[in-house]
Parts: structure tokens; sequence; C-alpha cells
């Protein structure tokens, strides 16, 4: 009685370590095509684009002229290449990585969240967050994503102060929040230049904006939330 209890014992025991293999395999095997499908959708031109979405057979067909026309339609944006189509050279730059962790039956695993900003020069900006193993995985995942977030900026000479009409600073005064961050954007006069803190320059730059007062509160430490309140303020200028 004891020998069969021990055999079913050990029967059992290496049943259900041949189990948590065949898991962990299938796991990896996952893994692998999730990374595979990634890097073909991180490769991908406008040129090699197939359209999926009615929006996006629209662009690719000629019948949307410009990012403008989807934002007065309100049109959903799905795919990120909509952006490339209309926008020849985007500006892109890293503006927050974070080492992260998970754990898997294997064990603890490591990867990277990174954020990233993009925007024209003009008029359209977008911020995207994304999570790899691979910090550049990532960080190319979070432009795909900043794609599909992209909002249109108005620009004016709002300021009291200045009557040159040119687009040079925010048309009125805007506020923002995100998290505990609140951000109040007030128009300025030319030449001031941008009086804001450092984190959030590089989104005036990327829509053209030179001169702007900026008036903060909150955890502004925490650069991520810091920027999306400066957007949440900037994509105000069109309500």
């Amino acid at each position: 009685m004891v020998e069969k209890y021990k055999l079913a014992r050990k029967n059992r025991i290496k049943a259900e370590m041949t189990d948590r293999q065949n898991r962990s395999k299938f796991a990896e095997t996952m893994e692998n095509v999730k990374a595979q499908k990634t890097r073909t959708l991180l490769n991908m031109t406008v040129d090699d684009w197939v359209p999926k979405t009615k929006l996006g057979k629209m662009v690719k067909a000629g019948e949307i002229k410009d990012l403008d026309e989807i934002f007065d339609k309100n049109l959903p944006v799905l795919e990120p290449l909509i952006a490339d189509y209309f926008i020849d050279s985007i500006q892109e730059k890293v503006i927050d990585t974070k080492k992260t962790s998970y754990v898997r039956m294997s064990g603890r695993k490591y990867g990277f969240r990174a954020s990233v900003l993009i925007g024209d020069g003009n008029k359209f900006l977008g911020i995207g967050t994304a999570k790899d193993v691979d910090k550049w995985n990532a960080v190319r995942k979070a432009a795909r994503k900043a794609r599909l977030n992209i909002i249109r900026i108005k620009k004016g000479c709002g300021s009291w102060q200045c009557v040159c009409g040119a687009e040079h600073t925010v048309p009125k005064v805007v506020s923002g929040k995100c998290a505990s961050v609140t951000v109040t954007l007030i128009p300025a006069p030319k030449g001031v230049g941008l009086v804001a803190a450092n984190a959030i320059r590089p989104v005036f730059e990327f829509v053209g904006i030179k001169d702007v007062w900026s008036k903060t509160s909150g955890s502004t430490a925490t650069t991520l939330n810091f920027i999306k309140a400066t957007l949440d303020a900037l994509s105000k200028t069109y309500n």
C-alpha cells in the first residue's frame, strides 16, 4: 500500500512538472510570435501600408486631403501610419524612461517603459507610452501610440500687450490637468520667449509656440504628468 502511494505521488509530481514545462514553452512561443508581429509593425512604412480601417482606406484612396479634415469631421484615428501619410517629417523626443519588472512562471522578468512626444512643428502634437523587454522597442512602440493620440493646436496673438497678429503664442488663457499637476498657459507678447519649465519646453517647440507664460502647481517632478497636463491645456485652444 505504501509503495503504491509513493508511486502515485511520484507520477503526480512528474505530470505536474511536465505540465509546467509545457506551459512555459507555450508562453515563450506566444511571446516570440508577439515579438515577431511587433517587429513587423514597427518596420512598416507608408509604401508597405495596407489600411484596415475605413478611415485608413479613405486616406489611401485620396478621399481625405489632410489631418485638419479628420479633426473637423471628428473621425477616430486607429492606424498610426495615417499621421505619417500626411506629415513628411515628424519630430520625436523621448521624454521619460523607466525600468519595470513583472513576474512569470519562469521567474521575475525586467523590461522598460518609455514615453515619446511627437510633433510636426506647426499644429499637431501627440504623446504615447509603451512597454517592452528591449528599451528601443519600447521607444518605437511609444512613438506609434503617440501617432494615435495626436491632437490639434491653435496658435494666435492673444496678449493685450501685443497687436502683431502673428501666430507666436496661445490665443487665450487655457488650463490643463493631469493627476495632481495643473498647468495654466497665458499669452505673452512677442519677444518674451518661453517662460516655462525645461520639462515642457519641447512641447511648445514642437508646435512652433515662441512666446508664452506658464503657471504650474502640483507634483511637477513627475515629468510625464507635467507634459500631459500641458498637452491638455493646449488641446483646449480649439474650444
